[in-house]
């Protein structure tokens, strides 16, 4: 603070060189500046639930990263999947027409990326919020990494099947939830990761949380020794099979199958989904479940049995990675799809591959009762996957390098298409409300430009590539000859 005789002396200085109207004029607009910037954050943070903290609209991009400079982690091993899943477009490159092309197979919405701002274009409706909670995932990518995802434009459908057929002509870029061997569909994470309302499902980094810490609470060996599924058995072959393989009066196959279905499926269904006569163990009504907010289908607690399934449905299932994580063995019906990391898994090292049988799921569950040293190797291996190669940084780290190295192929430069909106946090928060309201602001990422991507692993060789095939065949054949001796 000044003394009185020097800011005396400050202020004839300023009146004698005309200064006074200046400075005043200064402190008027700097007050008509506040009031406006006041009013202006108030407008803002109307639409921003409480607690996520000052979000600006945009972030400002950070200076690109010297390209010598190493990154701090190897990404985890199906991070080389990303190679793969683009080599269709190596040679050729990615044409608009090309991507525009993607339309005749469904796609929903137009994702486009241009310095740092999303634009989405929508071409129908996806099921529940999956739409959202992806481009919300996608909105957290941006600030996590703000300044440093290249320009880029592609196509999404959010149903559960692949359908570019890799023998089609000019096949389009297809961004989903899963893919598989005969498709050509890029698997990119699913919108579970930062939640999903409607089941009353918890982001990924919390969930997982709760259920490493159900896992602590509960040994192995103090796990009902069963094998456990709980779903809707109406949506897919696998799964119809499966309750034929459930406890009854003649015969156990170590299945406990609990079937969450619609109000009227039991009254179609001809088979029986009762243990012995206890038929409310087993069945789930599905309106009962909407009702009351899925609070009994906690999945932090439904890691109590030693075994549990993962059958496919329709298509691939979002279940796979909470299946994984509850350190149970995790019994897997022959999948036919595969999502963004569960090609990384090694069947006898991460789970015990079945043949959809019920002498199979009898087969191992008698197995793993009779060897619970290494059964219990078999689950902790899948639950240390998740824990550590599965996490939010991994899955961000997944989807900067996937969509950089898919900006690479872009044979255009990427403008607004025509119908996109620009989709931002206020935007989406705009008018949410419980769950929904709830996730987001639990998965809202406030550092931006501070975090370093791991380092992306080389692509696969020829050679090495059909050795892992071969091995995992070869461990499916293994597994078939113990159940045949």
């Amino acid at each position: 603070m000044q003394p009185p005789a020097k800011a005396g002396r400050l202020t004839r200085s300023l009146v004698v060189n005309g200064g006074v109207f200046i400075f005043i004029a200064a402190i008027v607009a700097g007050a008509f500046v506040s009031a406006y910037w006041i009013s202006a954050s108030a407008r803002v943070a109307s639409i921003i639930p409480a607690g996520w903290g000052p979000l600006p609209p945009q972030q400002p991009p950070a200076p690109a990263p010297d390209a010598a400079e190493p990154a701090t982690t190897a990404c985890p091993a199906y991070f080389r999947w990303i190679h793969e899943d683009l080599r269709p477009w190596r040679a050729t490159g990615i044409t608009r027409e090309t991507l525009e092309g993607a339309r005749r197979y469904g796609a929903k919405f137009r994702v486009t990326v241009l310095a740092g701002r999303l634009y989405v274009a929508r071409y129908g409706r996806c099921f529940q919020t999956r739409d959202v909670f992806t481009q919300w995932g996608i909105l957290q990518l941006l600030r996590r990494y703000a300044g440093r995802l290249p320009d880029l434009d592609l196509m999404f459908n959010c149903q559960d099947l692949p359908v570019v057929n890799a023998g089609d002509h000019a096949p389009p870029p297809l961004f989903r939830y899963c893919g598989s061997e005969p498709t050509l569909d890029i698997a990119f994470p699913d919108w579970s990761f930062w939640g999903w309302p409607e089941l009353n499902i918890k982001p990924w980094e919390a969930l997982r949380r709760e259920i490493s810490e159900a896992n602590a609470a509960l040994d192995w060996t103090r796990r009902t020794p069963y094998a456990y599924w709980k779903g809707n058995p109406t949506v897919g072959a696998a799964r119809r099979e499966l309750l034929k393989c459930n406890v009854s009066r003649e015969r156990d196959w170590n299945a406990r199958i609990y079937a969450q279905a619609r109000h009227n499926y039991a009254a179609r269904s001809s088979v029986s989904v009762m243990l012995i006569s206890a038929r409310s163990a087993f069945f789930q009504d599905w309106r009962t479940e909407v009702r009351d907010g899925f609070r009994a289908s906690d999945l932090a607690k439904q890691c109590t049995h030693r075994y549990k399934m993962y059958v496919e449905g329709r298509g691939w299932s979002v279940s796979e990675k909470y299946i994984l994580a509850c350190d149970s063995v995790a019994l897997v019906v022959r999948p036919r799809f595969h999502d963004f990391f569960s090609r990384g898994l090694v069947p006898l090292r991460h789970y015990w591959p079945v043949r959809g049988q019920c002498l199979s799921i009898k087969f191992a569950v008698d197995w793993g009762n009779s060897h619970p040293g290494k059964a219990r190797v078999i689950g902790g291996n899948a639950s240390l996957f998740v824990q550590e190669e599965l996490t939010m940084d991994n899955v961000y780290d997944y989807m900067f390098h996937l969509l950089s190295e898919y900006a690479r192929l872009l044979r255009y430069k990427p403008t607004v298409p025509g119908g996109a909106v620009e989709v931002t946090v206020q935007s989406m928060a705009r008018g949410r409300r419980g769950l929904e309201r709830e996730f987001m602001a639990g998965t809202a990422v406030n550092v931006s430009g501070s975090a370093e991507p791991c380092e992306l692993p080389s692509p696969f060789g020829s050679e090495e590539l059909e050795s892992l095939r071969r091995r995992k065949a070869d461990a499916a054949r293994q597994v078939e000859t113990w159940e045949e001796r």
